[in-house]
């Protein structure tokens, strides 16, 4: 296989995947769309079925007709045949034969569309059925796509309330972090300032001759020889 034909597949299977796509997104309203023209057939269906009834029961009265027709000729064929008149009992005969050979056409014609109409409207009861079962099935493809979009939603929301808890969390830690800190210098310089205070405190009693600033080596000299 050439270049070409590589890129040419790779076309192919990058417009299959595409198309696939497209369907998978807007599954739930080619379906509708489908149930539509399924549903449409279906009441064509019963025009044509209806049409078909109409055209049996016209065969049927046609047939009914026909044999009352039938029967009327052969009671003025059998009064000919009481007179005597034998040509024109043969006339009524031949009208009779006709009427016969329309019973039996129209007869035909009418089972041929009885038929029909059982045929189609078994088909039509099918097809209902079918249609009913599927926009049940539908609905129950719908509302199963609600509760997951809202289950994602949540899930969605849940995730994107975490994430800012998180950061609410580390910022609360760092304010915490940082007036720790604060504290603990205005401790330090607390303790330094007091430590500072008592500095100078020592050293004034200290001029003013009050306490002593420390023991000299000839004290400490003078203290030993005491304890011998």
């Amino acid at each position: 296989m050439n270049i070409w034909a590589k890129m040419i597949t790779a076309l192919r299977g990058g417009a299959n995947e595409v198309g696939e796509a497209i369907v998978d997104t807007q599954a739930l309203r080619i379906l509708d769309q489908e149930v539509r023209d399924a549903s449409d057939e279906l009441r064509q269906s019963k025009d044509s079925l209806t049409s078909i009834i109409a055209r049996q029961k016209l065969a049927e009265e046609k047939c009914q007709q026909l044999r009352e027709q039938i029967e009327k000729h052969e009671g003025y064929a059998g009064q000919a045949l009481t007179k005597g008149e034998e040509f024109l009992a043969l006339e009524v005969a031949q009208k009779i034969a006709d009427l016969e050979n329309q019973l039996r056409s129209e007869d035909a014609a009418g089972q041929e569309y009885a038929a029909s109409a059982n045929q189609l409207r078994e088909a039509v009861k099918q097809a209902e059925q079918n249609i009913k079962r599927l926009k049940q099935q539908i609905d129950t493809v719908k509302a199963t796509e609600n509760v997951q979009r809202a289950q994602a939603a949540v899930a969605e929301r849940h995730s994107g309330s975490n994430s800012k808890l998180q950061t609410a969390m580390e910022s609360l830690e760092r304010i915490k972090e940082k007036q720790a800190q604060k504290s603990a210098q205005m401790k330090a310089a607390t303790e330094l300032a007091q430590e500072t205070s008592e500095d100078n405190l020592q050293r004034k009693l200290e001029k003013a001759g009050i306490v002593s600033s420390g023991s000299s080596a000839q004290e400490i000299l003078e203290r030993l020889r005491q304890k011998k």
